[in-house]
């Protein structure tokens, strides 16, 4: 008959706790001695309780074990790549695997908010994807009106630069149009003077037929 292993669990009352750590760390110190004087092996042992404070045990140093096992510690790494190579990949499909599924999940999430795949959601998650719409919809509604007070801004710069742009035009318009008005009014008086009556023309008048008409030039003026 095989029996089952005792699972082990914390300590709840801090007495009882306290009580049991210092008797299991006096047998671990007492273990840790016996093992370095009856094998010769190097021991170090370092236990810090509940509380923070520190014991240890060194057959020889702390600080020399410490050394001496990191040094082991980066041999076995530099001369083992294939299992390094392994955890690696290992690591490297389970942080794989780990994505795919925030990746469906994401989709899930997005067909619902989408109107789809609806059938399997209770009354709290439809109510959860509505408000979460009308969170998205208020925060689209700011954006846009955002965007239109900008644009707004914007029309009234480039209206006040076309009027500034006109007046200017009209001005120039003014200052050369001005010297061809007045010659305008200078060539309207020109005809009256070529008009004016000539000595030479015939101003009597005259009564009688034809035939017997004589002409003559009145004297000059």
């Amino acid at each position: 008959m095989v029996r089952g292993k005792t699972q082990m669990k914390r300590i709840e009352n801090a007495t009882s706790r306290q009580v049991t750590f210092s008797k299991r760390r006096n047998g671990l110190l007492k273990k840790a001695f016996e093992l370095s004087v009856l094998c010769d092996a190097e021991v170090a042992l370092i236990v810090f309780s509940p509380r923070g404070k520190l014991y240890e045990f060194a057959s020889s140093s702390i600080t020399g074990s410490i050394e001496r096992y990191r040094s082991h510690t980066r041999t076995n790494n530099t001369s083992t790549p294939a299992s390094v190579d392994q955890n690696t990949q290992a690591q490297l499909k389970e942080e794989s695997q780990h994505m795919m599924k925030k990746i469906d999940l994401l989709e899930a999430s997005k067909r619902k908010l989408l109107g789809q795949g609806l059938g399997s959601c209770s009354l709290d998650e439809l109510q959860k994807i509505e408000q979460q719409l009308e969170r998205s919809i208020s925060s689209i509604r700011t954006k846009k009106n955002q965007i239109f007070r900008e644009q707004i801004e914007q029309l009234k710069e480039k209206e006040k630069t076309l009027i500034a742009e006109n007046i200017r035009l009209s001005e120039k318009y003014d200052k050369f149009s001005q010297p061809a008005k007045k010659d305008e009014r200078e060539n309207l008086h020109e005809p009256f003077a070529e008009s004016s009556p000539r000595s030479d023309v015939e101003t009597e008048l005259f009564i009688g037929l034809p035939e017997t008409r004589t002409w003559r030039i009145s004297p000059k003026i």
